[in-house]
């Protein structure tokens, strides 16, 4: 196969296949309950979505043009900043010792409303940063339909999977899980290969709005969460959630729908980026969480033996 070929089944075959089966692994941990706690939990559920749908784009637009950057890394930005969590940003939650329903809660309402915001977002963002008339325009209803059949379609899928199947539903999630980061690792490597003679430079040029993108937004999802009153785990997820995008789903946009290997560097760079950063959030929440209950249980032996000094 030829380099040519092999390329282009790679954006048009082998990545929308595989966001398929990620957001797929998705709906394998979904139940009907997830999207009721919308309702039973609405605080916290509107700080996190509150965080990704409205202040993370606002921020990624303000940082794509203070930054000097050339405008496809500009439009990698806003691709980054539109697309919701994804698999990754539940598994390192529960790695975390995060509310892990929370997350999942929220990766699948932003899934089914960035449906329709991403098409419209994204067109403004090409008319603003590219300046070329419609030569990147996306057609708004097909571009709708794509993202349906990449993210709800699979989800729903998914779901009943695990309504009819839930013990095979439960056995695969980790393995799908861990899917995703390999085949988001391996996209990475994929795109380093094929464009190798501009890596370099397009590393100087996406890394600091990348790395400020990441520590930016996680502080952001840590501190609201703080300032709304949410307990320690659900500020876990909201953090990790806010700052693990689906990256994948971004370079998908970049390689199939606008056909632009700069587009998809951001992405790129900035999966590398969170990871390194979700790893460093992992070890500081779980030693977190493990000095509270060595603390608690310090508290518990001090009562028993309080109350065995009084009863001696």
């Amino acid at each position: 196969m030829e380099g040519t070929e092999l390329i282009t089944m790679v954006n048009t075959k082998v990545v929308p296949i595989c966001i398929f089966l990620i957001m797929m692994g998705m709906g394998l941990s979904l139940v009907p309950d997830d999207f009721k706690r919308v309702l039973k939990y609405p605080k916290a559920v509107s700080v996190g979505l509150l965080n990704q749908l409205i202040l993370l784009p606002l921020i990624g637009f303000g940082l794509a043009n203070i930054m000097p950057l050339e405008p496809e890394y500009a439009v990698g930005v806003m691709l980054l900043v539109l697309c919701p969590g994804g698999t990754t940003s539940n598994m390192f939650t529960h790695l975390a010792k995060g509310d892990v329903a929370l997350s999942v809660t929220m990766t699948a309402v932003a899934s089914l409303i960035t449906v329709f915001t991403i098409p419209v977002v994204l067109n403004l963002s090409l008319q603003h940063f590219m300046r070329q008339g419609n030569e990147f325009q996306l057609p708004m209803m097909a571009t709708m339909i794509s993202l349906m059949k990449l993210t709800i379609v699979p989800i729903i899928i998914g779901m009943l999977i695990k309504a009819f199947a839930p013990k095979f539903a439960d056995s695969s999630q980790i393995h799908v899980s861990r899917f995703g980061v390999l085949f988001l690792t391996l996209l990475v490597m994929f795109l380093t290969y094929i464009q190798q003679d501009i890596i370099v430079s397009a590393i100087i040029a996406t890394g600091p709005v990348s790395l400020i993108l990441n520590i930016s937004t996680m502080a952001l999802g840590y501190y609201s969460s703080r300032w709304f009153g949410l307990n320690a785990a659900q500020t876990t997820s909201i953090t990790i959630e806010v700052g693990l995008q689906n990256s994948t789903l971004s370079m998908f946009m970049a390689l199939t729908l606008l056909a632009n290997y700069q587009m998809s560097f951001t992405p790129a760079i900035y999966t590398l980026i969170m990871l390194f950063t979700a790893g460093m959030l992992v070890r500081f929440f779980r030693s977190k969480v493990n000095l509270e209950l060595a603390l608690k249980q310090q508290r518990k032996i001090k009562k028993q033996r309080k109350i065995m000094d009084e009863l001696a």
